[in-house]
């Protein structure tokens, strides 16, 4: 009697319940819900846990080491090549670092997206333009068109994150355009073309709410992938400019002392990685539990 009354709620129990029984069983979404949750309240919060202005210089307190390697606790981190508290920069990097990967997952979500339903949705002639166009998207090397356009226009926040947004939206527009091309030939479809709804009403009601997982996944998948291009950027002195406290730039400003000061790298580097494991570890987890085959 009890087995088959726990079977009964269970059976009985709502998608939202089943789903988020599901991501509370997956390990890996929510490590990388509480690394990355952690990574934006700490955003959020850096000018009340900043110990000092990310931005004050004093020269006098130049290279100052970690604080259990030799340093003071005035200064955990130590301090940059112009005595900077390097905890402080490493707080509102990631401020940066989190702008620029959302809002260029954004951009760049829009115009996959809209371009990508467009060509599964209308197929023929729609389809082979919009394939077209992405192939010569393609066809162009992310790092190179994005350094080109970078030294032509300059480096500053705004640009790095357009330059990106306008540049990540490929993968967008295969998957849309894949999942679309899937679900436009469901029943549910069909019946909504046949009560007389218009293309603008079954596409928002129809096809957005069964490709919305499909389109998490990727953004997460690229919002990874805009934080490592601004991080080589930076890093190349053509991204974010001094002096914004960007995790790519600091390692770039540090590398002239890896082997006195190796920590001026590796503390950007290490929150760099945990951010984008964080991401990713989210993307998988979220991929995983809205999978169609785990939904019963």
């Amino acid at each position: 009697m009890v087995s088959s009354s726990r079977s009964e709620i269970n059976h009985t129990s709502t998608p939202g319940q089943q789903l988020r029984r599901r991501a509370l069983r997956h390990w890996g979404l929510m490590i990388g819900s509480a690394l990355l949750g952690l990574i934006v309240l700490i955003a959020l919060f850096a000018p009340f846990i900043a110990p000092h202005d990310p931005y004050a210089q004093d020269l006098t307190l130049r290279y100052l080491r970690v604080a259990f390697m030799g340093g003071t606790w005035e200064h955990p981190l130590g301090t940059d090549h112009l005595g900077r508290d390097y905890l402080s920069r490493l707080l509102y990097g990631a401020r940066i670092s989190l702008t620029i990967g959302l809002v260029a997952a954004l951009i760049s979500g829009t115009i996959g997206t809209i371009l990508g339903v467009t060509a599964g949705y209308f197929g023929g002639r729609v389809d082979t333009v919009v394939m077209f166009i992405i192939t010569v998207r393609l066809s162009m090397p992310v790092v190179l068109v994005a350094l080109a356009v970078v030294a032509l226009f300059g480096g500053s926040l705004t640009v790095v994150v357009l330059v990106l947004g306008f540049l990540l939206w490929d993968q967008f527009a295969v998957v849309m355009r894949t999942s679309t091309q899937q679900i436009r030939s469901q029943d549910y479809v069909t019946s909504a073309r046949a009560l007389g709804c218009s293309t603008t009403r079954i596409i928002m009601t129809e096809i957005m709410p069964n490709v919305f997982n499909n389109m998490i996944v990727v953004i997460t998948l690229e919002m990874a992938h805009a934080i490592i291009l601004e991080a080589a950027l930076s890093f190349l002195g053509l991204g974010v400019q001094p002096p914004l406290p960007s995790w790519g730039l600091m390692i770039a400003e540090g590398k002239d002392m890896l082997f006195f000061e190796p920590f001026l790298i590796t503390i950007p580097g290490l929150a760099l990685f945990i951010l984008i494991f964080a991401i990713n570890m989210l993307g998988d987890g979220v991929r995983d539990v809205t999978a169609p085959e785990n939904r019963n």
